[in-house]
C-alpha cells in the first residue's frame, strides 16, 4: 500500500511542476491516514465524454478547435518529460461558456527518463481503446504515444465511432497493433479532406511515422481551421 501511495505522491508532483493554460494544475499531493490525496484546480464544465456519440457530437469546427489546444498542452508536458498515457475524451474538459479547454487526469503520467518510460510486464495503464500499439505491447513510450491517442480522440469527436474495436481485450489490441481501420471520411461524409489527412498521420502503427511532437499536430489542425472554416 505504501509502495502505492508512494508511486501517487511521486507522479502528482512530477504533473505539479506542469503550468500551462490548457493543463489542470495540480497543487498539493500526500497521504493522510493511509490514502493518497491531490488538491487540484476546479475547473467549470463538462468532460467531452458527452459528446462522443450521435446526435451530441459538437461542431466539426469546435472539435478541430478544441483538439488543438489539447495538442498544445500535450505538447508542452512532454517538453517537460512527461507523458500523459491516458489522453480520451473524459480526461478533456471543455467550458463553452468560457471556451476554455483543459486535459485533466495526469494520475499515470510517467517521467520520460529511461527506465520510467517502459510499462512492466502484465501491467496496463491507460484505457485499452486510446492505447498507441507500443503501450499495448509494453514497449517503452514516448510523446507520440499521446499522439496517437489525440488521434483516436479526434477520430471519435469527429465520427461517434472509434477507430478500433474490439469484443475482447486480447481482439481490441491485435486491431490496434495489426488491424485497420475505416478512414474518418468513410464514416462520416461532410467531414474535410483534412480530417482523414491530420488521423491518418496520427494513427500510424510506427510512432516515427505520426508526427514528430504534439506541436506538430496542433499546427496542422491550426492550419486545416483556418482553412476550412475561417
Amino acid at each position: 500500500l505504501h509502495n502505492v501511495l508512494g508511486d501517487v505522491g511521486s507522479l502528482a508532483e512530477a504533473a505539479g511542476r506542469l503550468r500551462h493554460p490548457n493543463i489542470v494544475t495540480i497543487y498539493d499531493a500526500g497521504e493522510e491516514n493511509d490514502l493518497a490525496y491531490i488538491a487540484m484546480d476546479y475547473v467549470n464544465g463538462d468532460s467531452l465524454a458527452s459528446h462522443v456519440r450521435k446526435p451530441d457530437l459538437l461542431d466539426i469546427e469546435m472539435v478541430y478547435w478544441i483538439m488543438a489546444q489539447v495538442a498544445d498542452a500535450v505538447d508542452y508536458a512532454n517538453s517537460q518529460g512527461i507523458i500523459h498515457r491516458d489522453i480520451k475524451p473524459s480526461n478533456i474538459l471543455f467550458d463553452d461558456q468560457a471556451n476554455e479547454v483543459k486535459v485533466a487526469d495526469f494520475g499515470i503520467a510517467r517521467i520520460m527518463d529511461g527506465s520510467a518510460t517502459r510499462t512492466r510486464t502484465g501491467d496496463i495503464l491507460g484505457s485499452p481503446l486510446y492505447m498507441s500499439p507500443e503501450q499495448l505491447k509494453g514497449e517503452t513510450v514516448s510523446g507520440q504515444s499521446d499522439i496517437f491517442s489525440i488521434g483516436v480522440t479526434f477520430y471519435q469527436l469527429l465520427t461517434g465511432e472509434l477507430p478500433f474495436k474490439g469484443d475482447s481485450l486480447a481482439n481490441l489490441s491485435y486491431q490496434i497493433v495489426q488491424g485497420k481501420y475505416r478512414p474518418v471520411d468513410e464514416v462520416r461524409s461532410d467531414l474535410p479532406d483534412s480530417a482523414k489527412r491530420i488521423t491518418a498521420k496520427a494513427l500510424q502503427k510506427n510512432p516515427a511515422n505520426r508526427y514528430a511532437a504534439a506541436g506538430e499536430m496542433a499546427e496542422a489542425l491550426r492550419r486545416a481551421y483556418d482553412r476550412e472554416f475561417c
